[in-house]
């Protein structure tokens, strides 16, 4: 018995240690179809999600006449929508990017204001932080979704990715933006330390805590070019809809792959990057002595001999 996307008990990769033969078809079948109604094809306000290529998955942020800033919905939309694609096996990759003129201009204030007023009614200081400590904690959820998710999340970034936005695209896996974009940690130029998960990631993210640590302190705004140089960003695109599509090619060309393997390499890079090697190397050595008896190994394994595109199984 493994663990599946969502962190339960697995009846799929159960077939890791008998012939997939012995498991009934129909059974199989039937666990696809629990996990995906899990799932759902669910709507949202601040969200649009379509699925332009086979097992992608195209999440985008919309609030244009907002800028795509971020307000209680979305934070809450953003986790919501990443948990349930984690558990459905309809989806092996997704794209995230933004409606409108910019990918994001960050925290959305008035919205923020709200929170504020209700913060004030509060008088007793410890009664303030447990609501502002509920607060925090619900928006660092959100963002990180994207790393707890499974899948891989590719980013196409656009103009304006501001504050909010940079700790978001820092969670993704990959990110590519159009010559246009922007960046900024906006945080301390509104009173306050970043807190829901840029700090964290973004030096690891540049492989400088020196340039992370100036972005930080500054609030400087800075262009494709440089992001590109430090590695925020892999690939620069001369138009949103050029990186829009780039990053949409490369996912199909990932949902390709063995959603097995995968999914087992996220988790362990992820797993990695916070502790010493050998905890990584005994984290993937423990995963694969399940995933290696998968029928996705055996198949890729033939596939690289006869030269033919396997086709995989939904997980």
């Amino acid at each position: 018995m493994a663990l599946s996307a969502s962190g339960k008990k697995s009846f799929v990769l159960l077939g890791s240690f008998v012939p997939r033969t012995f498991i009934p078809k129909v059974q199989r079948n039937m666990s696809s179809t629990i996990l995906h109604k899990s799932g759902g094809d669910l709507k949202y306000h601040t969200l649009h999600v379509t699925t332009p290529k086979p097992f992608v998955y195209h999440v985008e942020l919309n609030r244009p006449k907002n800028l795509n800033t971020f307000n209680k919905d979305m934070w809450l939309e953003i986790e919501q929508c990443f948990e349930n694609l984690s558990a459905s096996p309809e989806c092996r990759v997704i794209v995230l990017s933004a409606i409108g003129k910019h990918f994001t201009g960050g925290l959305d204030l008035a919205d923020a204001m709200k929170f504020g007023q209700e913060l004030g009614a509060v008088e007793d200081v410890a009664r303030k932080a447990v609501l502002l400590e509920h607060i925090i904690k619900l928006y660092q959820n959100s963002i990180s979704s994207l790393e707890v998710c499974p899948k891989p999340v590719i980013t196409a970034i656009h103009s304006a990715c501001i504050g909010a936005g940079v700790d978001l695209i820092t969670a993704a896996d990959i990110r590519y933006c159009s010559e246009d974009a922007f960046f900024c940690v906006k945080e301390v130029d509104i009173g306050m330390a970043a807190d829901v998960g840029v700090l964290q990631r973004l030096p690891k993210v540049v492989g400088s805590e020196s340039l992370a640590r100036e972005l930080c302190f500054t609030a400087r705004r800075f262009g494709a070019a440089e992001a590109h140089s430090f590695g925020l960003v892999s690939k620069v695109f001369p138009t949103k809809e050029a990186c829009v599509e780039g990053a949409l090619a490369l996912a199909a060309t990932i949902a390709e792959k063995s959603p097995v393997a995968v999914q087992a390499t996220k988790r362990n890079i992820v797993y990695s990057q916070s502790r010493p090697n050998q905890d990584g190397l005994d984290h993937i050595r423990q995963m694969n002595t399940i995933n290696m008896q998968s029928e996705d190994f055996a198949k890729a394994a033939v596939s690289s001999l006869t030269k033919e595109q396997p086709t995989f199984a939904k997980l």
